[in-house]
């Protein structure tokens, strides 16, 4: 619940009633005052597009052998979700990187004086950390369109040696009429507080001087999935539980009116 204060001033025989100082006053009678309200509309939808990213981890003593086991994963990956029926429109890389993995010689010391049962003395002159191998990581960015073949699709992709999935999140192919129905919604909220605050008042609405809108949003809760590193085959799953729930697309007005007795 929101609450909006009311200033009340005399100016030229017009008094202004609003819940915050518009940017421009706009003209009034002598007779007129001026009411300024928000609203808020909703629109609650099934979601029709879940969008994930799904992605390989692979390492190697050489950048390019880190580099030649990712690309020979990712291409079975990407292979995974085209026979799942993704087209090629709806695959698209989002991330791809190569970084350096260093040694940690203060922790290696360590674990090899407790190997010996010595006590750890640290070094004077403390050893430099050196590249000990690389790590390489690529994703993808995946929309699927049949959400009831979503839980099969994730299954599918860890068992082609997807070792990182992160998501879905649900949304809209096309929000166009959701999101008008939501401002429709917020158009008549603002009409009835304005209409609200003017019996309040002992006034009623005359016109409309003007609406503008705020932003529209989408609350949705993604799911966090992840696959094991590859190794041996897993026989295969049943497919995971993926429930897409509803949607919520919002619109928010400001609405001036002039009010009258």
């Amino acid at each position: 619940m929101k609450y909006l204060a009311f200033l009340i001033a005399v100016a030229g025989g017009a008094s202004v009633v609003q819940a915050q100082l518009p940017a421009a006053t706009p003209v009034l009678t002598p007779d007129e005052t001026l009411l300024v309200v928000s609203g808020e509309g909703q629109s609650r939808q099934v979601p029709d597009l879940a969008v994930f990213s799904a992605g390989v981890v692979t390492q190697g003593k050489t950048g390019g052998e880190a580099l030649a086991a990712n690309a020979t994963r990712m291409d079975e990956v990407i292979k995974a979700l085209k026979r799942a029926g993704i087209g090629d429109r709806d695959i698209q890389t989002s991330a791809l990187s190569l970084q350096p993995q260093y040694s940690n010689p203060e922790q290696e010391a360590q674990l090899r004086a407790r190997m010996a049962r010595e006590p750890y003395v640290a070094p004077v002159q403390p050893e430099a950390p050196r590249i000990i191998g690389y790590e390489a990581r690529n994703n993808v960015q995946v929309r699927v369109r049949k959400l009831g073949e979503m839980g099969r699709i994730i299954d599918t992709l860890v068992s082609a040696g997807a070792n990182q999935v992160d998501g879905p999140s649900f949304t809209l192919n096309d929000p166009k009429a959701a999101l008008d129905e939501a401002r429709v919604a917020a158009v008549k909220d603002a009409r009835a507080r304005g209409e609200l605050y003017a019996r309040a008042a002992g006034l009623r609405i005359s016109r409309t001087i003007s609406i503008s809108e705020g932003g529209g949003y989408y609350p949705v809760q993604p799911i966090m999935v992840t696959g094991r590193m590859a190794g041996a085959p897993p026989p295969p799953p049943p497919p995971s539980p993926v429930a897409p729930g509803e949607l919520t697309l919002g619109a928010t007005v400001s609405v001036q009116f002039a009010l009258t007795r």
